[in-house]
């Protein structure tokens, strides 16, 4: 109950509060209510944590770090997998003579970026990516590795028939392969093979398992050998005094195939040798791995590459 002054009557009357109006205080003084409330929560929730959220968060950050770690291992992974790629290619396959993996570059495309904190699903998206990129490239490592173990199975056939020692005992080179002066024509030209120096009759041996070929290596040679051992290798055994073999004779590594002269267009007696691979002269100075120090292979290899005037 409320009073008001009546200045007509100078006396206290009850007021009367019409529906409207208290309907109108209620909602008012509800809405300060709300509005105190909502103000109350805002601060709570800016200033305040919950524990809920609180581990929440807590789980979030675990799991960043989780993720920058299992990237970090998939980068290293990838990084270990592109040596052994590297070395397939370029080592393994090198020495069994074999193709690089084909097709190996588009496995080549993964993101090796550092770490950074993003959201958690698109790290999860990302690291899911260079796992399938590795899951494959490490399949087809696999598979090649599983090719190299069936030609190690007859890598030892094999190496038999590539040349792999010098053929005369004591080796002293005086021509190397490339650009040298003829000694007849007296012109810089290409000088197919290694010329080596000794004495006449010198035994000459063969530098791999092979057959005798029944063609000649061509006009100039003098008496000549020629040596067809498979795998796309052939060797020249050239300016002999003698042959020691008969066209279509088997020979193996280390047999006697003729002696050294001076046969042929040749200045001085010598034995020019020639290895060619799938029809064309290779430098002969890198098939001596086998037979050679490296202090012995070091020095060959100086002396073939004077520019000199060859004996053929």
């Amino acid at each position: 109950m409320k009073y008001k002054f009546n200045h007509k009557s100078l006396s206290f009357e009850i007021e009367e509060i019409s529906v409207k109006q208290k309907l109108k205080k209620i909602f008012s003084y509800t809405g300060i209510a709300v509005a105190f409330a909502l103000a109350s929560l805002l601060i709570y929730a800016n200033v305040f944590t919950s524990p809920k959220e609180k581990r929440l968060k807590r789980e979030l950050e675990e799991n960043d770090l989780r993720i920058a770690y299992l990237e970090r291992r998939v980068n290293l992974l990838s990084h270990v997998l592109k040596d052994l790629e590297e070395k397939d290619d370029n080592i393994y396959r090198a020495l069994l003579e074999s193709e690089p993996v084909a097709d190996r570059n588009r496995w080549m495309d993964t993101v090796e970026a550092p770490y950074e904190k993003r959201v958690s699903a698109k790290n999860l998206d990302d690291l899911s990516r260079k796992t399938d990129i590795l899951a494959a490239r490490t399949q087809v490592e696999l598979q090649s590795f599983a090719e190299l173990w069936e030609m190690i199975q007859h890598a030892d056939e094999r190496m038999r028939h590539i040349p792999a020692i010098t053929p005369v005992k004591n080796p002293q080179v005086i021509s190397g392969f490339g650009m040298r002066y003829h000694p007849i024509y007296h012109i810089l030209r290409r000088h197919t093979g290694i010329d080596f120096i000794g004495k006449r009759g010198q035994p000459i041996y063969a530098t791999a398992d092979g057959v005798v070929s029944r063609d000649g290596p061509g006009s100039g040679y003098g008496i000549a050998v020629m040596l067809n051992h498979g795998y796309g290798y052939q060797t020249v055994y050239a300016h002999l005094s003698k042959a020691n073999v008969r066209p279509g004779q088997k020979v193996k590594r280390g047999d006697v195939v003729g002696f050294m002269g001076s046969s042929g267009l040749s200045s001085g007696t010598h034995l020019h040798y020639e290895v060619i691979k799938n029809g064309q002269r290779v430098n002969p100075v890198h098939f001596f791995y086998a037979d050679l120090s490296p202090a012995e292979y070091e020095e060959i290899l100086q002396r073939a590459s004077e520019v000199n005037r060859a004996l053929s």
